[in-house]
C-alpha cells in the first residue's frame, strides 16, 4: 500500500465512523444532539425595528453558542437523548450548565417564532381572552412592558397561560415559566428577549425604547397558535 493509499483509506475509515456518529449521536458529533435553527426571515428583515448586525450577532453567536455549550453539558447523561422541553421541565434535575444552554436554546427557538416582518393582529380568540383578563390589549402590553423594563438585568418578559388565563411575568437569566424552578409556572405564548446583547447596538442602554418597538414585530398568527396549544 502506498502512502496516498493510506491516507486514502484512513480518510474513508475517519468518514465512515463519523457516519456512524451521525446516526448514534455520540462525541464525534455532538451537534446531532442539539442544532441552531435556521430563522424564519432574512437577518435585516426586522429593520428598523431591530437592525440587521444585532440580529445576525444575536442568531449565528449568542443562539449558536448556547446549542454548543449545551451539547456539550448533555454528553454523556441521560439528556443528551431527552428532548428540550422535557429537560426544561425538569431542569432542577440537570446542572447549571443545562440549565443556562439548555433555557437559552429554548428560550430564542422560542422567540424568533414570535417575531415577524410582516403585520399582523391579535385573534378574536386571543382579544377575548386579553380583553377578559387585562381589560384592554393596551392595559396588557402596557404590563408587559413594565415586567420587561423592570426586569433587573438579563432576562425575559412573558405573556403565558396559567389555568386558562393570561399572565405576565418575567424570569432571569435564561430561565423560562415551563421550568420546574420558574416563581411563576405556565406556558409561554409571547417572550421578549431583554439581554443588552439583543437590543444594545441600535438602543443602548434605551431599553424601554427596544421594548416599545418589538409590537411592531410580533406575530400574532404564532402567538394565536401557541395559544391553542397551552
Amino acid at each position: 500500500m502506498t502512502r496516498k493509499d493510506f491516507v486514502s483509506s484512513l480518510f474513508l475509515g475517519l468518514a465512515g465512523t463519523k457516519a456512524m456518529a451521525n446516526t448514534t449521536n455520540n462525541i464525534f458529533n455532538t451537534a446531532d444532539a442539539f442544532t441552531l435553527p435556521n430563522l424564519p426571515f432574512a437577518y435585516n428583515a426586522l429593520e428598523p425595528f431591530i437592525d440587521a448586525q444585532t440580529m445576525e450577532i444575536h442568531h449565528s453567536k449568542h443562539h449558536q453558542a448556547y446549542v454548543t455549550n449545551l451539547n456539550k453539558a448533555v454528553l454523556g447523561t441521560p439528556n443528551e437523548f431527552t428532548p428540550l422541553v422535557d429537560i426544561i421541565k425538569n431542569i432542577s434535575k440537570s446542572t447549571v450548565a443545562v440549565r443556562n444552554n439548555g433555557g437559552g436554546h429554548w428560550n430564542h427557538t422560542f422567540f424568533w417564532e414570535i417575531l415577524s416582518p410582516k403585520t399582523t393582529a391579535p385573534s378574536e380568540n386571543l382579544m377575548t381572552m386579553i380583553n377578559r383578563d387585562f381589560g384592554s390589549l393596551e392595559k396588557m402590553q402596557a404590563d408587559f412592558n413594565a415586567a420587561a423594563t423592570s426586569r433587573f438585568g438579563s432576562g425575559w418578559a412573558w405573556l403565558i397561560v396559567q389555568d386558562n388565563k393570561l399572565k405576565i411575568c418575567s424570569t432571569p437569566n435564561q430561565d423560562n415559566p415551563l421550568m420546574d424552578v420558574a416563581e411563576v409556572k405556565g406556558t409561554p405564548i409571547l417572550g421578549l428577549d431583554v439581554w443588552e446583547h439583543a437590543y444594545y447596538l441600535k438602543y443602548q442602554n434605551k431599553r424601554a425604547d427596544y421594548i416599545k418597538a418589538f409590537w411592531n414585530i410580533v406575530n400574532w398568527d404564532k402567538v394565536d397558535k401557541n395559544l391553542k396549544k397551552a
